[in-house]
């Protein structure tokens, strides 16, 4: 185990990705994913695309798909947000069967959240559809491998939120 607040340890998710055998990481770091750097890029079977902007993750990652490789994307919240046209019209128009890793920015559990990012970010999964799944310690971090079929399962994007901010 880590020493992140969270109880979520990197490698937690690094396992997922291994046992479905994920290929490639399309990934703009951030403020709360930015405690997985280190294990992700430093792990042989896994390719980490770094991008400039997080509108650019999704017709990296479709690309990626359609030449048979196994791709994650891997954005904040707000990332999400301005991705929300290529999402709309490369992997929902298309069919994608992408698991979206979404920072959760400003999600709290328990008390009232103030960041506006955590208030819409379930809305804006809803209003497009896209089912998603909430992990906060190693012992949620199965839930990737049911968001990657559920992905699969129904040709969508299924999304799975990194339910609280690290430091």
């Amino acid at each position: 185990m880590s020493d992140n607040a969270a109880g979520l340890d990197p490698r937690s998710i690094l396992k997922e990705f291994k046992k479905n055998k994920i290929s490639h990481l399309v990934w703009l770091p951030d403020s709360e994913t930015n405690f997985m750097y280190q294990v992700m890029t430093s792990d042989k079977d896994l390719t980490v695309v770094p991008v400039c902007r997080e509108a650019e993750t999704i017709a990296i990652a479709a690309g990626l798909q359609l030449g048979g490789k196994r791709t994650v994307v891997l954005v904040q919240n707000t990332g999400i947000f301005e991705s929300g046209d290529s999402i709309r019209g490369i992997a929902l128009d298309l069919n994608l069967p992408l698991l979206l890793l979404i920072g959760y920015r400003g999600w709290v559990r328990h008390g009232i959240t103030k960041d506006s990012a955590a208030f819409y970010t379930e809305h804006f999964l809803h209003s497009w559809g896209i089912d998603y799944y909430l992990i906060e310690s190693d012992s949620d971090a199965h839930l990737i491998s049911h968001a990657l079929s559920s992905a699969e399962a129904n040709s969508k994007p299924v999304a799975v939120l990194l339910g609280r901010e690290y430091s």
